[in-house]
C-alpha cells in the first residue's frame, strides 16, 4: 500500500509540472501576441513539357483562314507596285568586321503590257573574297515567293499556334508551319509565322524552304537557307516583305567566314498602266542593250482596309 501511495503522489506531482509547463507557454505565447500562420507553399508540376500558351479568342482555324485570304490579296497588289530593291552580302572576318561585300541596287516597274521591268540603279561593286558573285546570280533571290501561306497552299502545311509575342508594337499571334509533304520538284516553307492579333494580317515570317532533298539554297554559291522576312504596311492596307536577312557560315579551304544577306525594298509607289520601258543605251558593240531587263512579277499583296497605320520593324 505504502508503494501504491508513493506511485500515485509521483504521478499528481508530474501531471502538476506538466501543467504548470503547459500554462507557461500558454502565458509566453500570449505575451507575444497572436501566432503567424504557417508559410503558404506553391505547389508546381515539373515536366519536360513547357506550359501550353493561353488559345486566342478566334478559333485557330478562323485565324488561319483570314490572314491566308489576306495573303491572297497581298500577291494579286504587289505587282502594281514600283519598288527600290538592294541586295547587300557581307563577309566577316575574326574580329567581326567587314572584310569583303557585294551590292546591287535595283528598281522594279510594272510596263504597259502588265511584264515588271528591272533597270540597275548602280553597277554592282564586289570585294568579295571567298566566292565571285555575278548579278545575274541573283535572280534566283526573286524566285523566293513571299507569300507562302495563301490559301489555296494552305492544305498542304500544318499549321500551329505557339504563343504571342510583340514584334515591335505589334501584338501577333505565332504559329509554326510544317509541309505535311515534301517533293524534289516543289520546296514548301517550314518555319514560324508572326500574325497581327488584331487585324490578322502576318508581319512577320522566319523559316527555310525543303524539298525531299534537304533545305534549298537562296543561291547556289552561298549557304543562306534560313531567311527573317519583315513586312511593310503600305498605303495603309496592304503588308509588303521591306527587309530580310540570313547569316551563315561559308566553309572554304581557307577556312570558315561568317556571311549575311540583306536585302531591302524600299520605295514603294503605285504604278500606272501607262508605264512604258525606259529608253536603250547603247551598247559597245554599236547595238543597242536594253536598259531594263523583265523579270518575274514579285509576288503582290493587298491587305484588308482595316489594316494598322505602324508596321513592324526591322531589326538591324
Amino acid at each position: 500500500m505504502k508503494l501504491l501511495g508513493r506511485f500515485l503522489v509521483s504521478l499528481l506531482a508530474m501531471g502538476g509540472l506538466f501543467g504548470a509547463g503547459v500554462t507557461g507557454l500558454r502565458a509566453q505565447a500570449s505575451s507575444q501576441g497572436p501566432m503567424e500562420a504557417p508559410a503558404e507553399h506553391h505547389v508546381s508540376r515539373i515536366g519536360t513539357e513547357p506550359e501550353p500558351p493561353a488559345p486566342p479568342s478566334l478559333p485557330v482555324e478562323e485565324i488561319v483562314r483570314r490572314f491566308s485570304q489576306k495573303e491572297d490579296e497581298y500577291l494579286k497588289s504587289r505587282p502594281n507596285y514600283g519598288f527600290r530593291k538592294s541586295v547587300r552580302i557581307q563577309e566577316f572576318g575574326p574580329d567581326g568586321g567587314v572584310v569583303g561585300e557585294f551590292l546591287r541596287v535595283t528598281e522594279y516597274q510594272k510596263l504597259a503590257d502588265g511584264r515588271v521591268a528591272m533597270k540597275a540603279l548602280e553597277k554592282p561593286q564586289s570585294t568579295l573574297q571567298g566566292v565571285y558573285l555575278a548579278p545575274e546570280d541573283l535572280d534566283a533571290l526573286d524566285k523566293i515567293p513571299a507569300y507562302p501561306l495563301t490559301s489555296g497552299q494552305l492544305a498542304k502545311y500544318e499549321l500551329k499556334f505557339i504563343g504571342r509575342e510583340l514584334v515591335d508594337e505589334v501584338d501577333c499571334y505565332i504559329f509554326q508551319v510544317k509541309p505535311k509533304m515534301v517533293e524534289r520538284a516543289k520546296a514548301y516553307f517550314e518555319g514560324v509565322v508572326w500574325v497581327d492579333a488584331q487585324y490578322l494580317e502576318v508581319v512577320k515570317t522566319y523559316g527555310k524552304w525543303v524539298t525531299d532533298q534537304g533545305d534549298t539554297r537562296g543561291l547556289a554559291q552561298l549557304p543562306f537557307s534560313l531567311f527573317e522576312t519583315y513586312r511593310e504596311n503600305v498605303d495603309g492596307k496592304y503588308w509588303f516583305p521591306n527587309y530580310l536577312r540570313s547569316d551563315e557560315t561559308l566553309h572554304t579551304k581557307g577556312g570558315d567566314i561568317p556571311v549575311r544577306l540583306v536585302i531591302k525594298w524600299t520605295d514603294f509607289k503605285p504604278t500606272g498602266a501607262s508605264q512604258s520601258v525606259p529608253t536603250a543605251a547603247p551598247s559597245p558593240s554599236g547595238g543597242t542593250a536594253p536598259a531594263t531587263s523583265p523579270a518575274p512579277p514579285p509576288t503582290a499583296t493587298p491587305s484588308q482596309t482595316a489594316a494598322p497605320a505602324s508596321s513592324a520593324k526591322p531589326k538591324t
